[in-house]
């Protein structure tokens, strides 16, 4: 059973920098597609960002392409959102999540994902 364990969260001003990891454990790291999700109070889980196994292949929403970037670290387990030039309506839980063997066909859905982080706060103020 993979488990997954998200930190980096907080509380920062429009326009900061965080990156958030997500730590795996209990599975083959480098079967599983990675994939960022976030949801904000009375809205639902969205699909932020993915990437392949390998790590060669990413994907963004439109709304965080060139101010986000995630990335992976197979020997770490590791997967992270660096996040740069935060505004107001990033402000959400965002929750990492595994699909095992998944494509980039399916992983923008959050449906494709097996496995899922507990999620960490991410607050910007205006």
């Amino acid at each position: 059973q993979v488990q997954l364990v998200e930190s980096g969260g907080g509380l920062v001003q429009a326009g900061d920098s965080l990156r958030l990891s997500c730590a795996a454990s209990g599975g083959t790291f480098s079967n599983y597609a990675m994939g960022w999700f976030r949801q904000a109070p009375g809205k639902e889980r969205e699909f932020v960002a993915a990437i392949s196994r390998s790590g060669g292949n990413t994907d963004y929403t439109g709304s965080v392409k060139g101010r986000f970037t995630i990335s992976r670290d197979n020997a770490k387990n590791t997967v992270y959102l660096q996040m740069n030039s935060l505004k107001f309506e990033d402000t959400a839980v965002y929750y990492c999540a595994a699909g095992f063997l998944i494509s980039s066909v399916v992983w923008v859905g959050a449906h494709a994902y097996d496995h899922w982080g507990q999620g960490t706060q991410v607050t910007v103020s205006s």
